[in-house]
This record gives C-alpha cells, structure tokens and sequence, in this order.
C-alpha cells in the first residue's frame, strides 16, 4: 500500500495533526507539506515541500506539471487536509487517482473538542493522542525559554510582561524570535528540528498560543502557554508536562499567575527527575 498524506497549515496546525498522520502510515508513506514542518515529519518514507509539488496548480490550470501527476496515480490512498472546500481542486483530483479522502484543515468555529481529537475521530483513530518530535540527546541548559511572539498580535501577551517575568524567574532566560520578529540577543534557528532541539534542551519554556509552543509540548520540555480569546480546550498544546493560564484576554493575565504556575512547574519536574535519579542509583 503506497499512501501520500497532504498536509497544509501553519505550524501549530499541522502538529496537532501528526499523531494522526503517523497513525495513517502506511507500507509506502510519503507526506506533502509546507516546507517549515517537513524537518519535523519523522515517520514517513520521503517527505516534500507542498511548494515544489506543483499541487497548488491541480484544479486552476489545464496543463499542471506532468511529474505532479504521475506522482499522484503512484498512490494506492490519498489523504488531504488540502482542497477539502474546494470544488475545482477535488474534482481536479479525483479525476486523476480517484483514492482520494478529504479531511477539513481545521475544527470547525463552534467545536470545544481538541484538534488533535477531531482530527483523530474523522480518521476513525484512537482520542487523547499528542505529539511527539524526537530530537538528538540535547545539551541541557539551566536556563527558561521564553518565546513572546506568536501568528496574531492579540494572541500576544505584552512584551513588557514577559520581562518582568524574566527578572523574577528563579533561572535565567534565553529568548527566541521568529525570523519576522525583532528581538536584540534573542535566538534564531535555522529550521524547526534544530529549534526543537535547543528547546528541549530548557528547564521550562514559556509562550503564547503558538506554533513554537505546540513545538515546545511535543518535544517533552515542561511549557506554559499563555491563552486569551483562543480556546485552549481546542488549540492548547499536549504534552506530558503543559499547563495552560487562561484568561479573558491576554492584557488579563497576571505576571504573578505565570511566575507561581512556572515555578510550580520547576520544582514539580526537579522533584521527578531527583526521584527517578535517586531510584536509578539504589543497588
């Protein structure tokens, strides 16, 4: 069973999706997606940017890229987050391999239920998945990350804040940007899986509601994850140490709300890996 899996999406989107997509792998899997995310595909036998595919042109154009083409009549299965709420697109595409499965890119406006989950039950899969990205054995850092940017100004908390935050904070802190935001001294990686890495590699990290949080969650490192208007019960990243400060707004939440969950969060998991130190090194 040869399988293509084509998935578009900011970077948060398409993480809540991953656990889906490597449920979906098939013996042959090949993955199309934007080019940011495919360093972060793990389980997949060849992974492509949607970009080079030539696939944004099935449906508008009457002479699409041949190699386009053949590669789709390669699949014995196609399943797409892409072209779902377009017409032209899926009748482009069930004219060349008719294998298709259309999925919406997103849960809908009213939906309470997790994206991973809504995602997962239209597949027919297991609920209650979360991402995970390994990453190499990380150079642990005695240090907070802390990424104050995120895809929408009001899902920002204000900059000022995570300073002060910075200043009370019992460790210090390496900031990190975007490659469109400006921050003097603040860290940039090259690519996703890299960044990853240097996550990981943190004490705790501390965000908004973003795709660099949901990075954050996947990778295993304790994370806060700030929330406002965005419902968390949907969108909020899983992992297995997150905690999610919500409020009425993003101007709403207290510093003191974020310092007191960030240092529970650091003594909880300071505390988990003294014990299982401790329980490695008995006779």
């Amino acid at each position: 069973m040869r399988r293509l899996l084509i998935r578009p999406g900011a970077i948060g989107d398409c993480i809540t999706c991953l656990p889906v997509m490597e449920q979906l792998r098939s013996d042959y899997t090949e993955i199309w997606t934007p080019s940011a995310v495919v360093p972060l595909v793990q389980f997949a036998d060849r992974v492509r940017s949607l970009a080079e595919t030539g696939i944004d042109l099935l449906g508008i154009t009457s002479d699409p890229p041949r190699a386009m083409l053949e590669s789709l009549r390669s699949f014995d299965s196609i399943v797409s987050w892409y072209g779902t709420n377009r017409p032209e697109f899926r009748e482009s595409a069930t004219a060349v391999n008719p294998n298709w499965q259309f999925f919406p890119a997103l849960p809908p406006q009213a939906s309470s239920e997790h994206a991973t989950d809504f995602f997962a039950r239209l597949a027919g899969l297991q609920l209650g998945m979360k991402a995970s990205i390994r990453t190499n054995e990380p150079k642990l850092r005695e240090r907070v990350v802390i990424q104050p940017f995120s895809g929408s100004k009001l899902k920002n908390w204000p900059l000022e804040r995570f300073r002060e935050l910075a200043t009370r904070l019992d460790l210090p802190t390496d900031w990190l940007c975007g490659p469109e935001e400006e921050l003097p001294g603040a860290h940039r990686a090259d690519d996703l899986k890299s960044l990853a890495e240097w996550i990981r590699g943190a004490r705790l990290y501390i965000g908004n509601d973003s795709g660099i949080s949901h990075l954050a969650a996947a990778t295993g490192v304790p994370t806060v994850a700030l929330f406002g208007a965005s419902d968390p019960a949907v969108w909020a990243p899983r992992g297995v140490c997150v905690k999610v400060i919500q409020a009425s707004s993003m101007q709403a939440i207290q510093v003191d709300d974020v310092l007191t969950t960030a240092n529970l969060l650091l003594a909880s998991t300071q505390l988990s890996a003294s014990t299982a130190e401790s329980a490695f090194a008995r006779p």
